[in-house]
């Protein structure tokens, strides 16, 4: 199973998408200061993830949430979320 992850910064409260076969491991991973992309936003928090069979739909729909479609969708799907903050 791949996974497509949505970490939200505490530190500037900015959103980072990722994909991994891992979920688990890879937050564990941002946390620890271990991925340069978001290194210096740390404690990074999971907000949202889904599921797909396999790597090449998870990237595919990773690429796409980075997209300004994408980034609008996220807004949406985490709307309650998000003002909350």
């Amino acid at each position: 199973m791949w996974y497509v992850y949505i970490l939200i910064s505490k530190k500037d409260e900015k959103l980072y998408v990722g994909c991994t076969n891992d979920l688990r491991r890879r937050i564990k991973l941002h946390n620890e200061g271990k991925v340069l992309a978001t290194k210096g936003r740390l404690p990074m928090k999971i907000v949202y993830y889904e599921a797909c069979v396999n790597r090449e739909d998870a990237k595919k729909r990773e690429k796409y949430l980075k997209t300004a479609w994408g980034k609008r969708y996220i807004k949406n799907r985490l709307q309650k979320y998000l003002t909350g903050l």
